[in-house]
């Protein structure tokens, strides 16, 4: 069997007048997260994760904010073509494990939700997929409510044949 990790960062600010979308769960909240797709933080780590693991770059190259092709695209649409792509090299996902760092809103209600959209899209189990909130205790951008951040790594496997 042979086993691969990556790991993915991603980061959008906020700003009034979008919603709030973390995996692929519309969250309520006073502002959303600012980019050229629905700007899901947390899919687009996850994403990128499986991208590196796979040596295959991250979504800016493979989705650029310059293409409108993706203006306002929803990310799991994103995170499935991306999951094609592993596949398409003989990997499977074993695990991926999520952080979201935000000061507000409290993520804890839709975490099951989140967690489960990122499985299907996936196509495995819910309990192969973890997701965290944290806040920065106030500190830095995340903390003074400018953006949000999100980390993920993924392990993916092959079986050998």
């Amino acid at each position: 069997m042979t086993m691969r990790i990556g790991y993915g960062y991603d980061v959008h600010c906020l700003e009034k007048g979008r919603p709030l979308i973390l995996g692929g769960v519309e969250v309520p909240h006073t502002k959303g997260l600012q980019g050229h797709s629905d700007a899901d933080v947390l899919l687009h780590a996850i994403s990128d994760a499986l991208l590196g693991a796979c040596a295959l770059g991250d979504i800016g190259q493979h989705f650029p904010d310059t293409d409108e092709q993706y203006a306002g695209a929803d990310s799991r649409n994103l995170l499935r073509e991306v999951v094609a792509m592993v596949r398409a090299r003989g990997y499977e996902v074993a695990n991926i494990d999520a952080t979201v760092v935000a000061e507000k809103p409290k993520l804890a209600p839709y975490v099951m939700r989140i967690r489960q959209n990122i499985a299907d899209d996936l196509q495995v189990d819910r309990s192969q997929v973890s997701v965290k909130a944290t806040t920065s205790e106030a500190m830095g951008f995340e903390g003074e409510e400018r953006g949000m951040s999100a980390r993920a790594v993924a392990l993916l496997i092959q079986e050998k044949v």
